[in-house]
């Protein structure tokens, strides 16, 4: 895919990862393994938010998955006798994912790779643009997937009459 990362994304995804270590220590100096974890995530550029119940880090999906190792690698080196981790989009909303399909699926990415192109989620395109997604998804293979009519008309905010409409529409033109 031209100009994507390692990860595949299409466009700049945000996640958000939230982990704590243990054992826990009441008031004064943070101990060690929760300040190596800290610095390790700074080290991979994040966006870092060290609290006394848990650091959160923000950043591009890539770069906070690339880190995530290092960080409980840092963690576990500096005593950590546990360590428990969230992952999710910022806003605590996770991306909208299509019925029948499960988050990361091969279709869950093609619907992705198409709202990055068109520059918007699928539901917020006009007719000509929802027309132009189906068609795109076609091209690449998605309605050969099992329940991706369901899925994709999910998507757009649309019936499963109406992806077919657009479908055949597609065909005839």
């Amino acid at each position: 895919m031209p100009g994507g990362g390692g990860g595949g994304y299409g466009a700049r995804v945000e996640l958000e990862a939230e982990f704590t270590s243990e054992p826990f220590r009441g008031e004064g100096t943070p101990p060690e393994h929760a300040v190596r974890a800290k610095d390790a995530a700074e080290r991979a550029g994040l966006a870092v938010d060290f609290g006394p119940l848990g650091t959160t880090v923000q950043g591009e999906a890539d770069a906070v998955l690339d880190a995530l190792p290092a960080i409980a690698r840092a963690a576990l080196a500096g005593g950590a006798t546990r360590f428990t981790l969230r992952l999710g989009a910022p806003d605590g909303e996770p991306p909208v994912t299509p019925v029948g399909a499960r988050r990361g699926s091969v279709l869950d990415r093609l619907i992705r790779q198409v709202e990055a192109e068109l520059g918007a989620p699928l539901a917020e395109l006009d007719r000509p643009g929802k027309q132009r997604a189906v068609r795109l998804l076609d091209e690449r293979g998605a309605f050969q997937l099992r329940k991706s009519v369901a899925a994709v008309a999910e998507a757009l905010g649309v019936t499963r009459f109406t992806v077919y409409n657009y479908l055949n529409r597609g065909a005839a033109g």
